[in-house]
């Protein structure tokens, strides 16, 4: 069992939304001591391609469905094993088709990828269960005193009634 840990993501939203365009996406990996990036995925409208057989079958396009104008361009890896370590390096090629001509954009964002023989929880996980049973405790409470007051009320109402019953009783 082992948790991928990303460093980042990978998304480019373009300034105006208005302007049309398409990008093609590419992933590259670099070993850790390696200096040379070998390209293992590209994504280009409709096609996701597996480039590399080492993550044949294990990588899965998670990025904007349905259109040419890419704004997300994640990638799932499938069965992470330590041999995945390394740099993975995204690229966003668009082309924005402005009223003058073509304009190519080239975005590049690195993510170093690690792993972990045991997963961590995360610290958000971590309060949001504190305080799941912080609630459900003072709620508990809350509760406990509402039945007392209730059972308070209920019993000084019949005592109430019970004195009117003897007063009545003693004027007859």
């Amino acid at each position: 069992m082992t948790e991928a840990v990303a460093g980042g993501g990978c998304i480019s939203c373009k300034r105006r939304e208005e302007v049309a365009g398409f990008a093609i996406v590419d992933w590259h990996y670099k070993v850790p001591e390696k200096e040379d990036f070998i390209h293992i995925f590209q994504y280009e409208y409709p096609l996701p391609t597996v480039l590399h057989e080492k993550f044949d079958g294990r990588l899965q396009w998670h990025g904007t469905m349905g259109t040419k104008d890419v704004q997300i361009g994640a990638i799932f890896i499938h069965n992470v094993t330590y041999n995945d370590i390394g740099t993975y390096r995204c690229t966003f090629h668009r082309t924005l088709n402005l009223p003058p001509g073509e304009k190519h954009v080239t975005i590049i964002k690195e993510i170093e990828l690690t792993i972990v023989e045991e997963a961590n929880p995360e610290l958000t996980a971590v309060i949001s269960e504190i305080m799941m049973y912080v609630v459900i405790i003072v709620l508990q409470l809350w509760m406990i005193g509402v039945l007392i007051y209730c059972y308070k009320k209920i019993y000084a109402e019949n005592e109430d009634r019970e004195a009117k019953k003897a007063a009545r009783a003693q004027k007859q």
